[in-house]
């Protein structure tokens, strides 16, 4: 075929119509189209799979979720803030666990300064005598052999946790805090603080609910770091005192 030029003019028929020169097709079409057949397209007949005739099966729900934070059980009461004596204890208590917070993070050789800085704040309600033991206290449990472990390389403060344990009643999701962890070679160890509430005189007469909570991080901590000994403690900040909680004991109340 061959092409004659033309001038095309479209700008009258849009907006954007397109106006210049170009080439039209000069040969008329020598072959006729082809007739399109008339009718419906054949259809195939559809194949559902099996799943399609029959009602779904009801999901499994997930394990509920333990945190350890949140125990189920109730907890032992709060120490009333009614009262000097309690009141005091109270304000202690609280002062213990923020030291307990901060100060770890600081050289050894700030630790007494820092804490007895934040001691003397007018709003704390410290007289001096209280503050000096508090403090002394505090500085006396960070050099403890048995905290020392949760000063050193490795260590972490306010570490979140989740997994799933196996226990007695199946699987379990465990999902927590721990205020302070240390992870080394052969052996994990983790401490909970314990704020505003009387310490009992030895492990024996830690409350059900505490056991609880400790046996569940021993089990998720057991999982995540198989084959090491996991050593657990609660960190009483009346006091302060430090109680570790025989594997023995956390047994009995795992999940």
């Amino acid at each position: 075929g061959s092409a004659e030029a033309v001038d095309f003019d479209f700008a009258g028929a849009a907006p954007e119509g397109w106006a210049g020169p170009g080439l039209r097709l000069a040969t008329a079409q020598a072959a006729a189209p082809e007739a399109a057949e008339a009718g419906p397209l054949p259809l195939r007949p559809a194949v559902l799979p099996d799943w399609a005739s029959r009602p779904p099966v009801p999901e499994r729900l997930p394990p509920q979720p333990l945190a350890p934070s949140r125990p189920s059980l109730p907890e032992p009461p709060l120490r009333s803030p009614l009262g000097p004596e309690e009141g005091a204890a109270l304000r202690r208590g609280r002062l213990a666990h923020r030291l307990l917070e901060l100060l770890p993070e600081l050289p050894p050789e700030v630790r007494a300064a820092a804490g007895a800085r934040l001691l003397a704040l007018p709003q704390q309600g410290l007289a001096p005598e209280a503050a000096e033991a508090l403090l002394g206290a505090t500085l006396a449990l960070l050099e403890h052999p048995d905290f020392l472990r949760f000063l050193g390389p490795g260590s972490r403060a306010e570490v979140p946790v989740a997994g799933l344990v196996e226990g007695r009643d199946g699987a379990q999701v465990v999902a927590g805090q721990i205020d302070r962890l240390v992870v080394e070679e052969d052996s994990v160890a983790v401490v909970d603080y314990k704020s505003n509430r009387r310490p009992p005189e030895d492990p024996d007469g830690v409350p059900e609910v505490y056991l609880r909570q400790m046996a569940a991080y021993r089990a998720l901590l057991s999982e995540i770091y198989p084959g090491r000994r996991i050593d657990c403690y609660l960190l009483w900040t009346e006091g302060p005192r430090l109680m570790q909680l025989s594997p023995a004991q956390l047994a009995d109340h795992a999940p």
